[in-house]
């Protein structure tokens, strides 16, 4: 089992986020506060030994691209998904590879695993930011659930919007 695999597997076990406890605010000017204490609450996470330091674990295998754009590499933290959700604790950080070859922190992805894993019925979409999140959407392998996913590009200017999934801006 590869390391996202068992993460997603620990995010399982843990079971699912709640809605959200703290949701930000709907304001553009009190969502320009809540990025704002998202970016500081994320900012030693450019440096990624410290995100691997506090549970982070990084995403190896691949880079996410489409030809909408690239997400990155994602690097998932299992115990961000335990309690209620909190936008200051991403579930995942997204990485894309530098000229150097060193990888650069990007953007966060909220994730939420679906209540009834039933990709028909969105009763339970959880929001942030006054942003509704994506999906319901089926798990990418194996052992990932049916989710919601919300991206936030609040370390990469994103064309396509601060909460479009794929930024095409980035690269893999």
């Amino acid at each position: 089992m590869n390391k996202r695999a068992a993460a997603w597997g620990m995010a399982l076990a843990l079971g699912a986020a709640s809605p959200a406890v703290w949701t930000g605010s709907a304001s553009a000017e009190g969502v320009n506060d809540d990025l704002a204490a998202v970016r500081a609450a994320t900012a030693a996470y450019h440096n990624e030994d410290k995100a691997v330091a506090d549970g982070y674990i990084p995403g190896l295998e691949f880079c996410a691209e489409s030809p909408e754009g690239a997400m990155g590499y994602h690097d998932v933290n299992p115990a961000n998904f335990e309690g209620p959700l909190d936008a200051r604790k991403p579930q995942a950080l997204l990485y894309q590879p530098g000229a150097d070859g060193s990888r650069k922190l990007v953007a966060v992805e909220y994730i939420v695993i679906d209540a009834d894993q039933d990709t028909a019925t969105d009763d339970d979409r959880p929001y942030l930011f006054g942003q509704p999140f994506d999906g319901p959407v089926e798990g990418h392998g194996p052992d990932m659930p049916v989710h919601y996913t919300l991206h936030v590009w609040v370390w990469q200017h994103n064309p396509a919007g601060m909460f479009a999934e794929w930024n095409p801006a980035g690269s893999c």
